[in-house]
């Protein structure tokens, strides 16, 4: 009897690619997407205004609400595109993902699934031109610059063989896929923007621009992470790759600085070690999901694991940026 072929899925080989060694970057010629740079400009100016506004008209109520959606955005993607999606570090039951897809929704980084896209890509091409944000071409780009030009070649041939189908089987992400433009825009935008004006009196004009400068702080904490967290800080796991140790980026970002670490131990749900979880507002937001249930299955790493990393290929420093780096250099000749 002749196989059924209707249900075999053809799934294209990727090709053997050139090897790309970071820190890497060619020279390359930029095209700006005049789009891009017309709403960042807009939300940017916008924001600025609606902090003179915070300042001057806002009530305190609209203040506390948009902090409180500044984190819960936050957590949106630590929790939910990043350690959840992209790096499967812990399995969540369907209404913690319902929970998380709506905080993502929040945050606006594009959809779910394009973030994780991304960020596959980030982690198996780190710092070179198969990075979407290649740290190697400086602060700017891999902050924000990445975003105002087209992307690079290798981001797009090599994007097209990340394995996405976790992804696309999930219902949950599918959702937003489909329906991004009404979903994320009622959820990013026109809520935080009517709740104020209904429940606290602000105007439209205050509502919707303290609105925005809730969204570009959300988003410069998560780029902090691509910029920041690849160049200035301590790498007591692995001295020979980009990413760092940063203190402050893991303060605004809720424990996603520890960058170092996590490049180390990308599956680790914590993306850091025991013992900072004051930093750590993600994973306490996980852990509590654990107790009742509904996140499972949570992936760590072993002291001995960390301790025996740190000894072989770190710089000396522990998780604080602290320590005797004395004779390091020689360790690793």
């Amino acid at each position: 009897m002749a196989p059924d072929v209707s249900s075999v899925e053809v799934i294209e080989r990727e090709p053997e690619f050139e090897k790309l060694v970071a820190p890497q970057a060619a020279p390359r010629k930029y095209q700006i997407v005049y789009r891009n740079i017309l709403t960042f400009g807009y939300a940017h100016l916008t924001a600025l205004y609606g902090f003179y506004l915070a300042c001057t008209e806002a009530t305190w109520s609209t203040i506390i609400f948009s902090y409180i959606l500044f984190a819960l955005a936050a957590i949106g993607i630590t929790a939910g595109a990043h350690r959840l999606w992209t790096h499967r570090a812990y399995k969540a039951k369907l209404p913690l993902q319902i929970i998380l897809v709506v905080l993502n929704s929040l945050a606006f980084q594009n959809t779910a699934i394009d973030w994780v896209r991304d960020h596959r890509l980030h982690h198996r091409y780190s710092d070179t031109d198969a990075d979407p944000h290649n740290a190697t071409r400086g602060f700017f780009y891999s902050h924000v610059g990445w975003l105002l030009v087209r992307k690079h070649e290798e981001v797009k041939r090599r994007g097209k063989f990340i394995d996405m189908s976790d992804i696309y089987a999930n219902p949950v992400l599918r959702f937003q896929k489909k329906y991004a433009i009404p979903f994320i825009g009622t959820i990013c935008f026109v809520l935080p923007t009517i709740i104020p004006m209904y429940f606290f009196g602000e105007s439209l004009k205050t509502a919707w621009c303290i609105a925005v400068l809730r969204y570009v702080l959300n988003l410069h904490i998560a780029f902090l992470v691509n910029s920041a967290a690849h160049l200035w800080g301590n790498k007591p796991y692995d001295r020979t790759i980009k990413p760092v140790q940063s203190l402050p980026v893991s303060f605004v970002a809720f424990g996603e600085g520890f960058h170092n670490y996590h490049h180390v131990f990308p599956w680790d749900y914590r993306t850091a070690e025991l013992g900072n979880n004051y930093l750590n507002l993600t994973t306490i937001f996980i852990d509590f999901f654990a107790k009742i249930g509904w996140a499972y299955d949570l992936k760590s790493v072993t002291d001995d694991m960390i301790q025996s990393r740190a000894e072989r290929t770190g710089d000396g420093t522990n998780m604080w940026g602290f320590g005797d780096k004395k004779n390091v250099e020689n360790k690793f000749e």
